[in-house]
């Protein structure tokens, strides 16, 4: 089964992202055989930051999304990165830059589509 979850809200302030992720990685965790691709768009391109410093406690979205690229990929738009001035060489690393057309291509591709 090939599974793609898109993100498009921030990494910090709603729980949408936290939420998407804890998905991807429970995904997985129930059942290893599928395809996961997580996409991130707007300003959810900020959580593939490295770096991130969070309060004791708290979730780090950099963290979770590691635990993601050990087993799918994740992908983020290009005009969402331009957009906030982010390069590729300020992305976590595995996460690479993509585009709406591949986007579109995983969209059909896709058994699954979920959309946050």
């Amino acid at each position: 089964m090939d599974i793609l979850i898109i993100i498009n809200d921030p990494p910090y302030g709603t729980e949408r992202c936290y939420n998407a992720l804890r998905l991807a990685l429970a995904l997985h965790k129930n059942d290893p055989r599928p395809k996961l691709t997580v996409f991130l768009m707007a300003d959810a391109v900020l959580a593939a930051k490295p770096g991130q410093r969070t309060p004791e406690g708290y979730y780090n979205l950099e963290r979770m999304l590691h635990g993601v690229l050990s087993h799918g990929e994740v992908l983020l738009c290009g005009t969402c990165l331009d957009a906030r001035g982010l390069t590729e060489n300020e992305l976590a690393p595995g996460a690479r830059r993509s585009s709406m057309a591949e986007l579109a291509e995983r969209t059909v591709a896709a058994d699954r589509v979920l959309v946050f």
